[in-house]
């Protein structure tokens, strides 16, 4: 037998090193992903430098040259609170905003009646929040307050006429009133309205099919103006002579069913993503059609749609301001309105109006991205795709 002599047999694991400082903690970070070549350096430096242009030039027109207070456009002409400067630069004229705010947010809604948006404001926050914090308690409770007692509430405390309420029309209603209550309504319609015409497409039924394809398909066809013009010029004239409804009721119609059919085809795909073994296994526990369906098949193709459903309900809120085509003011829509108050008007007036606006939008569609991605994260169920 032919020996063989071990130099060296080890009886322990090598203790683990720390990896070089150039590799760790901010260092490493940045080596890795600012100043990994000289190309990349490049690059980065000319970033750091256009960033730090931008920024600069920004906070001096949003915060250190721009005007807060005034009573009139003399303020924001062509100076800031230092006064005239010798570039001709002139900071933001937030004096404007503050001066219109409350049209902003409540369009011409009788003044002494504003308590009631605030009410229904302070109620939509109140049961809202506890449906987004998943571990709240009683979720069945406050989904029937939120979907069936909510809505009714709203309606009577926004437009009055009952109970000692003062009547208060859809047309003095404006700003950022008109943009949530259009964007909430098309959001609570469009997502159960876009299910059952999501599942009326994949129908059997040839009637049934035929009827989904037919409102989904003419829907997705125009755009939303042409909707909203229709049902605020057209409609009537279809309708029996002295027979007429609301201009704001026709475009909560008018957006609730041209995002419905979006919605429909977003979660059309979600249902086709599903594998064909979920149906055959919902089939074979002896669940019907509903039953498969609402246990089984929508949870999960809901879950898989979800940057779909959140990005169609974002595209719906910012879509609110088309309403102003049928003489209806959203808040951009009453912002632009106001450029034509000759007590305001400058040059630094409508740049103004419009960041503010545009950041309103801003927060709310940012808010409603951050909260799909933490749901999609919390259904994660770490299976890789």
């Amino acid at each position: 037998m032919q020996e063989h002599d071990l130099a060296f047999v080890r009886s322990e694991m090598v203790i683990a090193q720390a990896p070089p400082k150039s590799e760790r903690g901010l260092i490493g970070w940045l080596h890795k992903n600012l100043f990994a070549s000289p190309l990349d350096t490049v690059l980065t430096v000319i970033g750091l430098l256009l960033t730090a242009w931008v920024v600069t030039n920004l906070m001096r027109w949003a915060f250190i040259d721009a005007v807060w207070v005034g009573s009139d456009r003399s303020v924001c002409s062509t100076a800031s609170q230092g006064g005239v400067q010798p570039d001709g630069w002139s900071g933001a004229c937030w004096a404007f905003v503050n001066a219109k705010f409350d049209q902003f947010m409540y369009g011409r809604y009788h003044v002494t009646q504003r308590w009631r948006v605030d009410l229904v404001a302070v109620l939509f926050v109140a049961l809202l929040a506890p449906l987004l914090i998943p571990r709240a308690p009683w979720k069945g409770v406050n989904a029937v307050l939120f979907f069936g007692v909510f809505p009714i509430v709203a309606f009577f405390l926004l437009v009055g006429g009952w109970f000692g309420l003062t009547y208060v029309p859809t047309q003095l209603w404006g700003g950022l009133l008109v943009t949530m209550t259009l964007s909430f309504v098309g959001i609570a319609v469009s997502l159960p309205l876009g299910i059952l015409l999501a599942l009326g497409r994949r129908s059997k039924m040839p009637v049934i099919k035929m009827l989904c394809v037919i409102v989904i398909e003419t829907v997705r066809g125009v755009p939303l103006i042409t909707v909203l013009f229709m049902a605020s010029v057209m409609l009537p004239l279809f309708l029996p002579v002295g027979m007429t409804f609301d201009r704001f009721l026709r475009a909560l119609i008018a957006v609730a069913l041209f995002a419905s059919a979006y919605m429909a085809e977003v979660i059309r795909g979600g249902l086709q993503a599903i594998p064909k073994g979920q149906y055959e296994g919902a089939a074979s526990l002896g669940l019907g059609y509903w039953q498969s369906m609402g246990l089984i098949v929508l949870p999960q193709a809901l879950k898989l749609v979800i940057p779909g459903i959140v990005n169609t309900f974002i595209g719906l809120f910012k879509d609110t301001s088309l309403v102003s085509i049928i003489g209806m003011f959203d808040l951009l829509g009453i912002v632009r309105q106001h450029f034509a108050d000759a007590n305001w008007a400058s040059p630094q007036t409508p740049i103004s109006g419009l960041v503010f606006a545009g950041f309103v939008f801003w927060a709310f569609c940012f808010s409603m991205s951050r909260y799909s991605q933490f749901m999609e994260r919390r259904l994660d169920t770490g299976h890789k795709r």
